[in-house]
């Protein structure tokens, strides 16, 4: 769309992206990301369809997304919505979260308890640190407005025990994942994932979807996209990063990303660096 924009800055002392962004009409495929998504809408109402549910997060709603759950987004009504947010690292969030709680095991993660939610103090929390990391203000400010923002979150998170599943089906869809994570830029086919998993292409798919909510084809995709932030955001190249993460070429990779993200890999690698693109087109 011509009125479509985005606005994207990487916080040089912890990685994490802030994204202020307007989209009409459609603006993103289904796709997961590897970090908590935290986030405000703006104006307009933003419609997405998250843990088997559709949402519409108008102006003074939070949406909470935790890593790998699938979203996508559109504008259902004429104008569009704007939005912004920004992505926490999982490691760092709960290691943080954790100094707030009192002996809290290793073994548990951090859950949000809704999706959307409408909290004037969370969105309030969310705003300020929103400015403070992406106008890059002193870094005095920045670490005050962040420590106000998970002193909200975890009034809307809860302590989630990770367990191995007894159930057949997901403990079969564990392994495939563990094996794609591990061979992300092999080409990888069914039959490896059921040799690995000790069953039949049927079955795996059928126990993979009931787990993940996508295909094994389909959450690979994804899985590389995520690592192809990562590798442009240090600063390779967007040929280079579709050859170590098996697309076919920089194109496909292009078309995948833009899908996703709605943005190119080389304009994603120049915001979050600086740097030209000197790959081929």
């Amino acid at each position: 769309m011509a009125n479509d924009w985005l606005e994207l800055r990487q916080h040089a002392d912890t990685g994490i992206e802030t994204i202020k962004a307007h989209f009409e009409g459609h603006a993103f495929d289904p796709h997961w990301h590897d970090s908590y998504l935290v986030g405000i809408t703006l104006s307009g109402t933003q419609q997405f369809h998250c843990r088997r549910q559709r949402y519409h997060s108008r102006p003074g709603d939070a949406f909470l997304l935790e890593p790998g759950e699938i979203h996508d987004g559109d504008a259902p009504v004429e104008g569009g919505f704007t939005y912004l947010t920004f992505y926490l690292d999982d490691r760092w969030l709960t290691d943080t979260l954790q100094g707030l709680y009192d002996a809290t095991p290793g073994s548990y993660s951090v859950h949000f308890a809704r999706t959307l939610t409408r909290s004037p103090q969370l969105v309030r929390a969310i705003g300020d640190t929103f400015s403070a990391l992406h106008n890059d203000e002193m870094k005095i400010v920045q670490q005050s407005t962040m420590d106000g923002l998970l002193a909200q979150i975890t009034a809307h998170c809860q302590w989630r025990k990770r367990v191995p599943s007894q159930i057949q089906s997901a403990a079969i869809a564990h392994r495939a994942r563990d094996y794609l994570y591990a061979h992300m830029g092999d080409n990888v086919g069914l039959s490896d994932l059921a040799a690995v998993t000790g069953t039949d292409r049927f079955t795996l798919t059928r126990c993979f979807k009931r787990e993940f909510h996508l295909a094994p084809h389909a959450w690979l995709i994804q899985l590389r996209l995520a690592k192809a932030r990562q590798y442009l955001a240090q600063g390779e190249q967007p040929a280079e990063v579709a050859a170590t993460l098996g697309f076919a070429d920089q194109s496909h990779l292009g078309r995948w990303f833009q899908r996703a993200y709605r943005i190119s890999p080389a304009h994603y690698r120049r915001l979050c660096t600086n740097l030209p693109d000197v790959s081929r087109k």
